[in-house]
C-alpha cells in the first residue's frame, strides 16, 4: 500500500550528487538528534528543496519513506508544516512570486521576507503540533529580509521551542552572523556534468524536453546554471519568455544611437522588472564570451543596481546601451 512506511527504500534515493548532505541528514534522523534550526545552503536548483522535503518526511516518519506524507509535504498541505516564501505587497496583502506572476502584479523589485511573515513563523512554532512530533517551518531566501525581519528571526532562533526551522538559502553569507551561528549548516554543492545529465534524464513528463535540449545548446544558459539542473530549467523558462526577435537584436548590440534608444524602448515594454534583471545576467555571459571585457561587466552591474534602485528602467537601459557603444 502507498500509505504505509516503506523501510526498504532509501529516503534520499532521488537526491543526486549530494553525499555529504545525505550523510549528515541520515545521521540526525537515525540518532534522533535534530537541531532546532538548519541552513540548507547551496546554489539554486541543485536539490536543496528536495533535500528539505525528504528530511521533513524522515522527521515525520521516523527516518523512513512514507508516500502519503511525501505527497502531503510536496503539496504543502500538512497541518504541521509552514512554508514561507518571499512576498510582494499587493492591495493590502502579501502574495508569493507565483501568485504575483499569475495575477500580473508588477515585479519591478524582488520579493522580500517581511516582518509579518517572521511573526507568523514564531506563532506557528509556539503552538502544539497536530500530527508530527514537532512543528516544521521552511523559510525560503532568508537573505531577502529587511533589518526588522532579521532581528525578529534572530529572536525566534533564541527561543526555538520544540519545532524545526529550516532556512533555505543560496547566499548564507548575507545572513546575520548571529543567525548563522544558531543554525546547523547543511551545504549542497554544484553537480558534476554526469550528475546533471542524470537529473535531467529523470525529469517528469510535463517538462518540455525539447526546451531543455535547446537550453543545453545555449552556452550562456549553461554557464548561468553553474552545475545546477534546476537553475538550467529556470533559465530556459526565462529565455523562452523573451521573443526570438529581441534575443537576436541583443546578440549584436546597437552601433547607432537611434538603434540603442529603440532597443531600450522595446525591451522595457516587452519585459517586466524580474525579466530585465535576468536579462542582465544573460548579457553579462554573452558579452563576456565575445569581448572578455571587465568594463562591460561593470556597466551592466551598474545597470542592475539602477533597476533595483527605482531608476526609470527605459532611461537606465538607454544610458547603458549608449555607454556600451563607446567601448
Amino acid at each position: 500500500m502507498s500509505d504505509v512506511l516503506l523501510e526498504e527504500q532509501d529516503l534520499f534515493a532521488d537526491l543526486v550528487g549530494q553525499p555529504l548532505a545525505v550523510t549528515l541528514l541520515k545521521a540526525a534522523l537515525m540518532q534522533g538528534r535534530l537541531a532546532p534550526a538548519y541552513v540548507f545552503a547551496g546554489p539554486e536548483g541543485v536539490g536543496r528543496r528536495l533535500a528539505v522535503l525528504r528530511f521533513l518526511e524522515g522527521v515525520i516518519s521516523e527516518g523512513q519513506c512514507n508516500q502519503r506524507q511525501r505527497r502531503r509535504l510536496a503539496e504543502r498541505n500538512h497541518p504541521d508544516l509552514l512554508w514561507v516564501e518571499p512576498s510582494y505587497s499587493h492591495q493590502g496583502r502579501l502574495i508569493s512570486r507565483s501568485e504575483a506572476e499569475e495575477a500580473g502584479v508588477s515585479r519591478r523589485t524582488p520579493p522580500l521576507v517581511r516582518l509579518d511573515q517572521i511573526r507568523d513563523i514564531s506563532r506557528f512554532l509556539s503552538r502544539q503540533p497536530l500530527e508530527s512530533s514537532r512543528g516544521l517551518v521552511v523559510l525560503e531566501e532568508p537573505e531577502a529580509m529587511a533589518e526588522a525581519a532579521a532581528n525578529a528571526l534572530l529572536k525566534t532562533l533564541e527561543e526555538p521551542g520544540h519545532g524545526v526551522l529550516i532556512l533555505l538559502s543560496a547566499a548564507p553569507e548575507r545572513l546575520l552572523s548571529t543567525i548563522r551561528s544558531r543554525c546547523q549548516l547543511i551545504r549542497l554543492i554544484q553537480l558534476s556534468a554526469e550528475d546533471m545529465q542524470s537529473v535531467l534524464q529523470r525529469l517528469p513528463a510535463d517538462v518540455d524536453q525539447e526546451a531543455v535540449r535547446q537550453g543545453l545548446m545555449q552556452p550562456e544558459l549553461v554557464a548561468m546554471a553553474g552545475g545546477s539542473p534546476g537553475a538550467l530549467l529556470g533559465h530556459v523558462r526565462q529565455w523562452l519568455r523573451v521573443s526570438p526577435e529581441l534575443i537576436g537584436r541583443l546578440h549584436s548590440l546597437p552601433t547607432q544611437p537611434i538603434e540603442a534608444l529603440a532597443l531600450a524602448r522595446d525591451l522595457t515594454e516587452a519585459l517586466d522588472g524580474e525579466q530585465q534583471l535576468w536579462l542582465i545576467n544573460w548579457l553579462q555571459q554573452h558579452l563576456w564570451r565575445l569581448q572578455k571585457s571587465e568594463r562591460v561587466l561593470r556597466k551592466l552591474e551598474r545597470l542592475r543596481v539602477q533597476l533595483l534602485s527605482f531608476v526609470q528602467p527605459r532611461l537606465a537601459w538607454e544610458v547603458t546601451f549608449l555607454d556600451l557603444m563607446e567601448l
